[in-house]
């Protein structure tokens, strides 16, 4: 019995400093094992990961992707005569031996009789708008190479992915608040936003990249930016209702730099038109106006409301009152839609057009001729 009753306390004494071991190991380390989600030292790639498939945490700092376009990101004042008319962003892109060039959106520079630029070190430097177009809501700012600070990295969103971080760099409300970093996530791709370029109706659709990082009015023409500090997008609008939470919208990068040769040539962008006036069909008081009737159980599509001499349109089959529904098998929904898909082509180019005439499916052939304004 004497001896059972030693091996028994030396079993307990050798659990009890086990236990005292592993109870020290836990304390020492608890830091690492907060409710089961696992760190990862390298913080500086701002990485996240999954312990056991159920918890995701986002590790680490944008301060050095951050620091990375910092300087790059400039605020735009817009001036007519002494006044300062508008407010908004812009980063260079680009630097030669002469000049750097800056990205940022038609509506931050439209109209301005001078445009000065404020730098991250708080110098102020004018800028030239070189080439600049509202359908595409871009515009290029030429600078002198002495001013440029630093030049973004220039990526494309076609690589990124729903859920990723992303941040911009943006001055929203003016200068008070020039240099303000907002992140997010990357909420969405190829949303079809329609917006205004007349000012009164909406008139184009843009497909652009949805974040839900804080956007506001003077971070137009800002980047969106990946983890990595590289441009993936421009800040462009943002939906603002009451109801509405964080929901902006940024150009994909890569559809700004496949216009921006002519941009910098300062080339107006030649666009195709299909040669009529057209109504959407909802529009029902301005078509009864023009002496045409459109039946009800039409909801959607481009109304032929008149059509141009010597156009493509005229050498097609196309008639006042035709009802436009698809454009080379794209649906048409309303005239910004129309724009969109017909601004997809060049002049010269032959596409295919579904209408509706008497409550009839019919296509024809139009060979696109060169928009020309006024």
């Amino acid at each position: 019995m004497k001896k059972n009753s030693f091996s028994t306390v030396l079993f307990l004494f050798i659990a009890f400093v086990l236990g005292g071991l592993l109870m020290y190991y836990i304390v020492l380390n608890s830091s690492n094992l907060s409710l089961g989600i696992e760190t990862n030292s390298n913080k500086s790639n701002n990485q996240v990961k999954a312990y056991s498939g159920t918890v995701i945490v986002k590790e680490g700092s944008l301060s050095a992707a951050v620091e990375k376009v910092y300087d790059a990101v400039m605020m735009v004042r817009n001036y007519k005569g002494d006044q300062i008319q508008s407010t908004g962003s812009g980063f260079v892109y680009k630097v030669d031996d002469k000049y750097g060039y800056m990205l940022t959106n038609h509506h931050v520079v439209a109209d301005a009789t001078k445009l000065m630029l404020v730098r991250s070190d708080d110098k102020e430097i004018e800028g030239t708008v070189i080439g600049s177009d509202n359908y595409l809501d871009l515009a290029v700012v030429r600078i002198s190479k002495d001013d440029v600070l630093d030049k973004a990295v220039i990526k494309t969103s076609e690589e990124s992915k729903l859920g990723d971080v992303v941040f911009t760099i943006g001055s929203p409300l003016g200068y008070e608040y020039r240099g303000t970093v907002t992140d997010g996530i990357l909420s969405g791709k190829d949303r079809m936003v329609p917006v205004s370029i007349s000012g009164s109706s909406n008139d184009y659709v843009m497909k652009v990249l949805q974040t839900n990082a804080a956007v506001n009015p003077g971070n137009s023409g800002g980047p969106l930016l990946n983890a990595s500090g590289e441009v993936i997008g421009i800040i462009s609008l943002k939906l603002v209702q009451t109801e509405v939470e964080n929901m902006g919208f940024a150009i994909p990068i890569e559809y700004a730099m496949s216009h921006i040769e002519s941009l910098e040539q300062g080339k107006q962008i030649v666009r195709p038109m299909l040669g009529i006036s057209m109504l959407n069909v909802n529009d029902s008081f301005t078509l009864y106006r023009n002496g045409i009737m459109v039946d009800q159980n039409i909801k959607e599509g481009v109304v032929v409301v008149e059509i141009s001499k010597d156009s493509g349109a005229a050498k097609s089959d196309l008639k006042k009152g035709d009802v436009i529904t698809k454009l080379n098998n794209e649906k048409i929904a309303d005239v910004a839609y129309l724009r969109y898909e017909l601004y997809k082509y060049n002049v010269g180019d032959t596409i295919t057009i579904n209408y509706i005439r008497d409550g009839k499916e019919n296509t024809t052939k139009v060979t696109l001729t060169e928009y020309k304004e006024g």
